[in-house]
């Protein structure tokens, strides 16, 4: 099996050995990615949440051969504000990163603006009217350069609102003269993964969307071409105490990886407990289907499709 992994927050800290602001173990970024394609991971997308972040992780792509996001998550939104020369600077200088590496000469490794979106579930991070205001402005830059979205969405509310803003910005009924988008660590309804999809929009499933069985219900009704995989690195563990747990592959399965109980007990060749690992995506791919009842190894091949039809559409493999 061939797997993506559209959601990896490769800059986070713990892949350098840092948890909590602590220094447990020496960086294993690179054990990471390599463990990664060892287990058929063939693309990996590195998520940028701040102008900051999307150029570590533009840095990253460009080392490790990946592709990476470019944007600032909604809990993100008030450095807009705060940034030196202000929010049209910080804009600016967003829309100039994507611009350089997308341009002659660029290494074309930024292929998705994200993330993106909205959260009203940590406001104490950036204020409602502060995620409204600078949205428009974000959504503006994937039809400029005629990128995929990668989409934030926490709440019913924040789905309300997003939808209306994709509508205000120009999104029509299937989204033409966009390029598509997915809504990523999706962990809403029913009825929203209806209109995502009657929208022309994909849903990206990870541990963090298979948590309870009203969860399992939902990514049930996610139509086949409209979902996409993820393991949100090092976030969104399937923990024992999930529903998820009851559909994971046994422990001796070549799906799992070697794991220390602790940081400070680190290995080289392990990863370590609660910290996801995008080597672990076909622990997703097997929850979800053998909640879906069906073989992982269709399900993998019908989610490579999708990933590739959204974000890698120049690629013949």
């Amino acid at each position: 099996m061939k797997f993506a992994d559209i959601a990896v927050n490769l800059t986070d800290p713990q892949f350098e050995g840092t948890y909590h602001g602590r220094q447990k173990h020496s960086s294993d970024l690179e054990a990471v990615v390599s463990r990664a394609k060892g287990k058929g991971v063939e693309r990996i997308l590195i998520t940028g949440t701040s102008l900051e972040e999307s150029r570590r992780a533009l840095e990253l792509a460009r080392c490790f051969g990946l592709h990476s996001t470019a944007g600032c998550h909604p809990t993100s939104a008030s450095e807009i504000e705060s940034y030196p020369g202000g929010a049209e600077r910080y804009l600016a200088d967003l829309r100039t990163l994507i611009a350089e590496d997308r341009g002659e000469g660029g290494s074309k490794r930024v292929i998705s603006v994200g993330e993106i979106g909205l959260d009203y579930d940590r406001l104490h991070h950036s204020p409602r009217e502060t995620q409204l205001k600078h949205l428009p402005a974000l959504l503006a830059l994937a039809r400029e350069f005629q990128l995929p979205m990668f989409l934030h969405s926490r709440t019913s509310e924040s789905h309300v609102d997003l939808v209306a803003a994709l509508r205000a910005a120009g999104w029509g009924d299937r989204g033409e003269g966009w390029k598509g988008g997915v809504v990523h660590s999706f962990t809403g309804t029913k009825a929203e993964v209806q209109e995502l999809v009657g929208m022309g929009l994909h849903v990206g499933v990870n541990g963090c969307s298979l948590k309870t069985e009203e969860n399992l219900e939902v990514v049930k009704t996610i139509p086949l071409d409209r979902l996409l995989l993820e393991t949100d690195s090092p976030w969104c563990s399937c923990t024992s105490t999930q529903a998820s747990h009851a559909h994971l592959p046994p422990p001796e399965s070549p799906l799992h990886i070697p794991k220390v109980s602790k940081p400070q007990g680190w290995k080289p060749d392990h990863g370590v407990k609660g910290r996801m690992e995008p080597a672990e995506i076909g622990l997703v791919a097997h929850v979800v289907a053998r909640t879906r009842g069906m073989a992982v190894e269709e399900l993998a091949a019908a989610v490579w499709t999708n990933t590739m039809r959204l974000f890698y559409p120049e690629d013949k493999e």
